[in-house]
């Protein structure tokens, strides 16, 4: 079973209050549901700022983009759940054929299993004992789990080993390799080898693959950043190569790639194997893009002849403050939207008169406000709405419990987030 169709169903059946930022007073005591097929009005049905909504047709494009991609290039998608942490998001992207779900920790896990995700890598260390005796409960009581996790060093090997004892079901893991400067990963290829003989002697886990993350080692599309990334996946190849008669099963996972760089990780993961692998791609930002980061980074924003993402996220704030000339404040802070991988960009201006396009900078954000800089002649009054790009979605979805998903400005359906 990819998902638990029912439960994510049932998130419709939960009554929405107070405890929802953004949405009308009139909502509350109604199911999900009931308040989607009401098809709300963002700004005539009483939304309260600020407010972060999903574009439903951007959300369907990319989804369908991301799932074509993937299947000419020949690579399977597990997509990093822990951008969003929304089931409902979860199942529509295992309907565009991804092949599981990634998780970053053992609370994300749980939240997957309580809707029933069948195949799950997580993509880091799990040592800890209660996450691991966790773990090897569920495999025993769900044969029809799949889940994976990553070992770096010989010291983790041992610990998971300790805390497992002799499981039902072995855990699957990867040897993760990183790079000097890099985040997680054993830093060269000796020690990496040596991670795989000691997970394969291990009684409680089962070798199983490799993996990494070259996302944390460029920044950038330079030729030089994509040329460190490039050197990464030929020495994640050689390491699979390596240890193949280590690995305990005919066809080993080989895994990389965020939203950054999966067009590289795709070529490096595609090229003759001298044993049949599974490629998997991890990507998890494309379901929704940016305004930001991932707009100028992305392969398919910056690769002549690529259909490229769409930006699903708009923020929605108020002007409060016209304090002094060439100023704007704004309902809209570091509580509401991201801020780590660039300040939000201001795209809209809705007025009485209607809707345009705004000229402005969003200069800093405070917890609770926008310091919005105008030009000259920018014409913005106290009550008008601003509508804005975001950057980096990571840091957008775990503000938000319950967001709109929008047509236009009429609400077609809610998403909710687990953080």
């Amino acid at each position: 079973m990819d998902i638990d169709r029912d439960a994510v169903a049932a998130l419709r059946d939960e009554r929405i209050d107070w405890r929802f930022k953004g949405l009308p007073a009139s909502a509350f005591g109604a199911t999900v549901g009931e308040v989607a097929a009401r098809r709300l009005d963002l700004f005539a049905d009483g939304f309260v700022g600020p407010l972060v909504v999903l574009d439903a047709a951007a959300l369907e494009h990319n989804l369908a983009t991301m799932a074509a991609w993937c299947d000419k290039h020949g690579v399977l998608l597990a997509p990093h759940g822990k951008t969003t942490m929304a089931p409902q998001l979860f199942a529509r992207q295992l309907d565009h054929g991804s092949w599981g779900i990634t998780a970053a920790n053992t609370s994300q896990l749980r939240v997957y299993r309580a809707f029933g995700v069948g195949t799950v890598l997580l993509a880091n260390q799990l040592v800890d004992p209660a996450g691991l005796r966790w773990v090897a409960d569920e495999l025993a009581r769900h044969p029809d789990f799949e889940f994976t996790c990553w070992v770096d060093s010989v010291a983790g090997v041992e610990r998971m080993t300790e805390a497992l004892g002799t499981p039902a079901r072995p855990v699957d893991v990867l040897v993760e390799l990183g790079a000097t400067g890099g985040r997680t990963g054993a830093r060269d290829l000796p020690t990496a080898i040596e991670v795989a003989k000691a997970a394969r002697q291990s009684p409680a886990l089962r070798l199983v693959g490799v993996g990494g993350y070259e996302g944390a080692l460029a920044h950038d599309a330079t030729d030089d950043s994509r040329a460190t990334v490039d050197a990464y996946l030929d020495n994640l190849r050689v390491l699979a190569i390596g240890i193949h008669d280590l690995f305990e099963v005919a066809d080993p996972i080989v895994t990389a790639g965020g939203s950054a760089y999966f067009d590289q990780v795709a070529t490096t993961l595609t090229r003759p194997w001298p044993f049949p692998i599974r490629p998997v791609l991890r990507s998890g930002a494309y379901i929704t893009h940016d305004d930001g980061f991932y707009r100028g980074i992305s392969p398919l924003g910056r690769t002549p002849g690529e259909q490229p993402f769409r930006p699903a996220l708009r923020a929605w704030a108020q002007v409060t403050s016209r304090p002094e000339p060439g100023l704007a404040l704004l309902t809209m802070g570091k509580r509401d939207a991201s801020f780590d991988e660039g300040l939000p960009e201001p795209q809209l201006l809705r007025t009485r008169a209607g809707v345009r396009p705004l000229t402005g900078e969003v200069t800093a954000l405070n917890d609770q406000h926008t310091f919005l800089a105008l030009p000259a002649g920018e014409a913005v009054e106290v009550g008008d709405w601003v509508g804005f790009g975001l950057s980096h979605p990571c840091t957008v979805f775990d503000k938000w419990q319950l967001l709109p998903v929008v047509d236009g400005t009429t609400v077609v359906d809610l998403v909710r987030t687990y953080f």
